[in-house]
C-alpha cells in the first residue's frame, strides 16, 4: 500500500480550479498547525466559507493568509441560511463548511445542510482532519477495536443517568463531550451507573496544556469531586469488564428493597442474596436512594 502512486486529482479540479460542491472540512482541534494542505487548498479555491462562527474562523484564516467572504452557518441560523446555501450550490459554487474546531456535523451544525445537499443531487465533498473524539481514543490507551460516540450528556442529571443506563450494556469503548463544569457530576454518574471500568479524561487535545488523566471511574470521580478543570474535555470509558457483575438485577432488587428498608440493610441482604460485593452494592442503594429523594 505504501508504495502505491498518489492518484492525480480530478480533471476538473486540475483545469478549472476547484470543482464546484460543499466541502465539509475539518479544522484544528488546537494546534493550528494541524490543517491539512487539502483543507488549505479549498480555503484558497472556494467562492465562500459557511463558518460555524466567523470570529473563530477569521482568525484561522489570517494564520494562513486567505482572505474569503465569510458567512455564519449555526443552529441559530441554519433554518434561514439553508435554502441560500443550496441555491448557490446549485449555481455551482464552491462552499467550505466548517465548525468552530475538529470535524463538521460532530455534535456541530451541518447535517441538514449536507441532508439537503445530497437530496438535490448536489456534490458533497470530505475533507477529513482533526477530530477530538478520535485524538482522545488514541491516546486513552482503552480498546479501539469498536467505539461508540454519544456526543454532549444532558445538564440535567436525571436525563444524564437515562442516557447512560441506555449505554450501559454496549461492548465498546464509550466517548463523550463534557463541560468542565460538570465532568466532576457526570464521572460520578458513571461510577455508579457503569462500575469500577477504566477510564481517561482528556482535556485541551493538542493544546499548549494538553492532559490525559487515566484510571478507573471512582478513582477520576474522586479526583474532580472538587475540582473544576479548564478547557475543552474528552470524556471516554472503557467497555464492560468481563468479569463485571450484571447489577440490572441487583437495581430491581434493591428499588423493592429500600420502599421498606434502610440503605443499609437493604444493600446486605440484595448483596447475600446475589453473592455480590457488598460495597459496590451499597455504593448503589445509596445512588438509588438519592435519586429517588432528589
Amino acid at each position: 500500500m505504501g508504495d502505491q502512486p498518489i492518484p492525480d486529482a480530478p480533471k476538473s479540479q486540475k483545469e478549472d480550479g476547484l470543482a464546484p460542491g460543499l466541502y465539509v472540512t475539518a479544522t484544528p482541534i488546537g494546534n493550528a498547525r494541524d490543517i491539512t494542505l487539502r483543507a488549505l487548498d479549498a480555503m484558497k479555491g472556494c467562492d465562500m466559507i459557511a463558518a460555524e462562527d466567523t470570529r473563530v474562523t477569521s482568525r484561522l484564516l489570517s494564520i494562513y493568509g486567505i482572505s474569503k467572504p465569510l458567512s455564519a452557518y449555526n443552529d441559530h441560523n441554519a433554518a434561514r441560511e439553508r435554502p441560500k446555501l443550496i441555491a448557490k450550490l446549485k449555481n455551482d459554487a464552491r462552499i467550505v463548511l466548517v465548525s468552530d474546531a475538529g470535524t463538521p456535523l460532530v455534535s456541530d451544525p451541518g447535517y441538514k445542510l449536507v441532508r439537503e445537499a445530497l437530496a438535490e443531487g448536489l456534490p458533497v465533498h470530505a475533507l477529513p482532519g482533526a477530530s477530538a473524539p478520535l485524538a482522545g481514543l488514541a491516546l486513552a490507551g482503552l480498546p479501539t477495536d469498536r467505539f461508540f460516540f454519544a456526543g454532549f450528556l444532558s445538564s440535567k442529571q436525571g436525563e444524564r443517568r437515562t442516557a447512560l443506563e441506555e449505554l450501559r450494556d454496549a461492548r465498546a469503548t464509550l466517548i463523550f463531550f463534557e463541560s468542565a463544569q460538570r465532568i466532576g457530576a457526570s464521572l460520578k454518574d458513571m461510577a455508579e451507573i457503569f462500575g469500577n471500568r477504566p477510564a481517561a479524561v482528556a482535556r485541551e487535545l493538542t493544546k499548549l496544556h494538553e492532559e490525559v488523566r487515566r484510571g478507573d471511574l471512582p478513582g477520576l470521580a474522586k479526583q474532580y469531586e472538587s475540582e473544576t478543570p479548564k478547557g475543552e474535555v474528552t470524556l471516554l470509558v472503557g467497555p464492560p469488564l468481563d468479569d463485571a457483575p450484571d447489577y440490572r438485577q441487583a437495581e430491581k432488587l434493591l428499588k423493592d428493597a429500600l420502599a421498606f428498608m434502610p440503605v443499609r440493610a437493604a444493600a446486605d441482604l440484595v448483596a447475600e442474596a446475589l453473592d455480590l460485593p457488598r460495597r459496590e452494592t451499597y455504593t448503589r442503594a445509596l445512588a438509588l436512594k438519592t435519586h429517588d429523594e432528589g
